[in-house]
């Protein structure tokens, strides 16, 4: 994954351009914290589909690695397997590589530490920091207590190490029933936090896991897990969203009473940045999943959705979502990003990358009434206007031709510089043009259009040099490939969309039109600039030479937000508003 070209030095003593994640990271280098060590990780449950959000997760953990030569783990939580697959795990492995971050050797399963997590356990109860509770879930629920009342000590709570022990024992053997009992952390049912008022630690749950099977009947929790891991693979800062800002004080309470045992000889460090909220999109799975289940989108992996697998198909690139990644920045204040930006820097890679190309979406066939009819020219035109290492193609030339039927106008308004009666217009790359007449159908809508050409504008210009205000793009009709065309819109209608009342039914458009015979060696997973008309991407599923689909990554320029071209949280921008 590409980061910044010019990473920060470790040995400035000014590091007020740094964020406040990397301000920390600077420090402890120079206080030799951790030996000097920096290391990250990414800790999915694979129990979904990543999105956006997840991206700003994977890029800032993996790119702090990058940035302080240090290393960078991918770790699957996977500790509810009532939940989570192996296909989970294998999607997510595809959108963090695509995204550009690289775990080499360093793939972790929370599962691979279950035995050690046990232990861990065991090592808690021997010092007294836990039990055994037989109190059923809802029991546990009704005595926790609230924000403004304190909870209330289990009966179990003081039960003695020998039996807890004996217990735990006997819970791992089998012996009790799902739900019976729980290994419960002692901490303080008095406690602010409503999350330090004596977790649960382990519960009861015979389901087979999709790694160790039926190994084991019991499972340790989230918050047990999940510092205990960080701390067994020496872990220096753990990264996470302000959601868990609230999990903090336990995430350190756990690996500090495992450090005072001598059970665990690293203490990682949790620190919390804001969420990445997008406009017009939303993360909640459960609210995806209403859009995916109710049949109003094809999967989790549409074009349309926020998942990182939605926007690969649609054709966002990898180097673009980094960009867009490293412009939104790090803070811990929560901010809502315009989608418009994001387009913005897909278009800004595209513009560079994608080979331009003709196509017509809402054909309106053209006949040159001067033009041989029976010959065909092969125009030499350049792939990208401004590479030349890209190369050109050859794209055919005949009598007839279509254009974009919005390219013509009976009656047009002041500055319509296109196609009208009495008008001369350049077809692009091609010859000035001049229309004569129009056919209409019995419906009146004009379906041909009769124009003349000047042989002497081969190439798009006059040796004369009389000038054209309008320059079109066309396709030789005999040689037009039929393709179909998706062209997808916001998923929402509300720039904060509060699930499926505000789903947009014209997210996705599908219209039939031709592209030119080059595309005919197109390969699935390519991007292509539409003259005109907008970047397309080969649907990387469907594509084939037997059928033609293209999705719309992106219009030629945004239609749904104004986006300034400095850091869109600047000081300067803020000024503006005010």
């Amino acid at each position: 994954m590409k980061t910044s070209e010019n990473p920060p030095d470790e040995t400035k003593k000014d590091d007020s351009g740094l964020d406040f994640i990397r301000k920390i990271v600077v420090d402890d280098i120079r206080t030799n914290k951790n030996e000097g060590r920096v290391h990250t990780r990414f800790p999915p449950e694979p129990n979904g589909w990543m999105h956006i959000g997840h991206a700003m997760a994977i890029y800032l953990s993996y790119s702090i690695a990058q940035e302080y030569n240090g290393l960078f783990n991918l770790r699957f939580d996977d500790t509810d397997p009532s939940k989570e697959s192996m296909d989970y795990v294998e999607a997510i492995k595809e959108d963090i590589q695509w995204l550009g971050a690289d775990w080499e050797d360093r793939l972790y399963f929370a599962s691979d530490y279950f035995e050690e997590l046990y232990d861990l356990a065991v090592a808690l109860i021997n010092a007294g920091k836990a039990y055994i509770c037989d109190l059923s879930a809802d029991e546990i629920r009704e005595q926790r207590g609230s924000l403004t009342e304190p909870g209330v000590n289990s009966p179990y709570r003081d039960r003695t190490i020998e039996e807890n022990l004996d217990l735990f024992k006997r819970i791992r053997n089998g012996e009790f029933e799902d739900g019976s009992k729980v290994l419960r952390a002692k901490i303080d049912m008095a406690s602010p936090n409503l999350l330090m008022r004596d977790p649960i630690m382990y519960r009861i749950k015979r389901v087979s896991h999709y790694r160790t099977g039926t190994d084991w009947i019991i499972y340790p929790s989230y918050d047990f897990t999940h510092g205990e891991s960080d701390a067994i693979e020496g872990i220096t800062h753990s990264l996470c969203s302000l959601e868990f800002e609230t999990h903090r004080p336990l995430y350190d309470w756990f690996v500090d009473e495992l450090l005072a045992v001598g059970a665990l000889k690293h203490k990682p460090r949790q620190i919390e940045f804001s969420r990445l909220n997008v406009t017009y999109t939303i993360t909640s799975k459960r609210k995806l999943l209403e859009l995916v289940d109710g049949n109003y989108v094809s999967g989790w992996d549409d074009p349309r959705m926020p998942t990182i697998a939605g926007m690969r198909n649609r054709g966002f690139p990898a180097s673009a979502m980094r960009t867009f990644l490293g412009r939104v920045g790090v803070t811990k204040r929560e901010k809502n990003i315009d989608y418009g930006l994001l387009e913005s820097c897909v278009r800004e890679e595209l513009d560079q990358e994608a080979n331009r190309v003709m196509a017509i979406l809402n054909p309106l066939k053209i006949v040159l009434e001067n033009y041989p009819d029976d010959q065909v020219e092969h125009l030499e035109i350049p792939n990208h206007p401004k590479d030349i290492s890209k190369g050109t193609r050859k794209v055919p030339f005949s009598r007839e031709l279509y254009i974009e039927q919005e390219d013509f106008m009976e009656d047009p308004p002041k500055k319509f510089y296109r196609l009208t009666v009495g008008r001369e217009v350049r077809l692009r790359n091609a010859y000035f043009i001049t229309c004569t007449n129009f056919v209409k159908d019995d419906s009146g809508k004009i379906i041909e259009l009769q124009c003349t050409y000047d042989p002497n504008t081969k190439g798009g210009s006059s040796p004369d040099g009389r000038k054209v205000k309008g320059t079109i793009h066309w396709l030789s009709k005999p040689h037009a490939l039929e393709a179909e065309f998706r062209l997808y819109d916001r998923l929402f209608k509300r720039e904060d969309p509060s699930g499926l009342p505000d789903y947009n039914p014209d997210s996705l458009t599908t219209t039939k039109g031709y592209v030119e015979p080059s595309l005919g060696n197109a390969k699935p997973a390519s991007h292509y600039q539409f003259e005109r008309l907008g970047y397309f991407f080969t649907d990387p599923k469907e594509f084939s030479q037997d059928n033609l689909v293209f999705n719309r990554t992106s219009t030629l320029r945004d239609t749904w937000a104004k986006i300034f071209k400095q850091h869109p949280h600047s000081k300067k921008k803020r000024q503006k508003k005010k």
